[in-house]
């Protein structure tokens, strides 16, 4: 399994008390099945229920150095070793 860093944005990092942090993983999903192991609060913020083929927030938007997953393969994207994965919950304000 390849490593990759992981980028927590606002409740998502508050949740974790971390903004980065390196995972391993082999697809974003791996990667992301790894980050909410180890940080459980982040499990419901993340994926929208346990099921067998696991399913984003339709508010929660990931990226893997700059592109969003859904302009590539979705959760089954391939990762490099030190691919970069940003977290955006949804951020409202004015």
């Amino acid at each position: 399994m390849v490593s990759v860093k992981i980028k927590l944005f606002a409740n998502l990092r508050e949740n974790a008390g971390k903004s980065e942090l390196i995972v391993p993983g082999d697809t974003v999903l791996d990667a992301l099945k790894m980050l909410t192991e180890s940080f459980p609060l982040l499990k419901e913020m993340i994926f929208e229920n346990e099921c067998e083929e696991p399913e984003l927030c339709g508010y929660i938007n990931v990226f893997v150095n700059g592109n969003s997953i859904h302009h590539l393969d979705g959760l089954t994207t391939k990762l490099s070793e030190n691919d970069e994965i940003a977290i955006f919950p949804p951020v409202s304000g004015g």
